[in-house]
């Protein structure tokens, strides 16, 4: 019998291998196409404080909304693996990629001697990376549960959690788990989708 365990391995296995080999040109014009669909759903207009991350590995680029969000106002938040905590993420709120350092896992994170925790904000929407998601808005991450505990605080009930994805990261069905953390909404190059409201 095969496990939800070695169906996400093997899920995971497969999808990263497509993502690492997708040249260069490939995943700026996908990248710049779901920002674009971003911006035409419309709540980053009226967002004051959104959850961002910075891409590794060929994850869908966001750092072309970062200058736009702050010309506008809206306050950032990136995540920080806490030290000494696996699978923990703090926030902290940053004013410029030149505030950002490689942190563990090689991720650009913000530096704590710098960007201050974002203390009582709480991000009105997240823009959540993932290797797969599922029409169910269910998301395969590395596997460390992150994203997911972040989001079970009782603080992010409210916080639309949007599924950044390439089109081919999109599969019919994922293994959920009790604890995992569904989408709002996910957003490909080809289409962006409400989930749940």
């Amino acid at each position: 019998m095969t496990t939800a365990a070695a169906i996400k391995t093997e899920l995971r296995d497969n999808i990263l291998k497509k993502r690492n080999i997708l040249d260069p040109e490939t995943a700026r014009r996908d990248s710049a196409a779901v920002v674009g669909r971003l911006r035409e759903a419309g709540f980053l207009a009226t967002s004051k404080t959104i959850l961002l991350y910075l891409p590794v590995k060929n994850e869908v680029d966001t750092r072309e909304l970062f200058p736009e969000l702050l010309r506008r106002g809206t306050e950032v938040l990136l995540p920080r693996c806490r030290d000494g905590e696996s699978g923990e993420l703090d926030l902290h709120c940053v004013t410029g990629l030149s505030q950002v350092r490689p942190g563990r896992f090689g991720i650009l994170e913000p530096d704590p001697d710098i960007c201050p925790p974002s203390g009582d904000r709480i991000p009105e929407a997240a823009l959540v990376p993932g290797v797969a998601f599922d029409r169910r808005g269910f998301r395969l991450g590395f596997g460390g549960g992150y994203y997911d505990r972040l989001f079970a605080r009782p603080e992010m009930s409210g916080t639309i959690r949007v599924g950044l994805a390439f089109d081919f990261q999109i599969v019919e069905k994922l293994p959920a788990e009790s604890w995992d953390r569904p989408m709002h909404a996910l957003c490909t190059p080809g289409e962006f989708v409400w989930i749940r409201p």
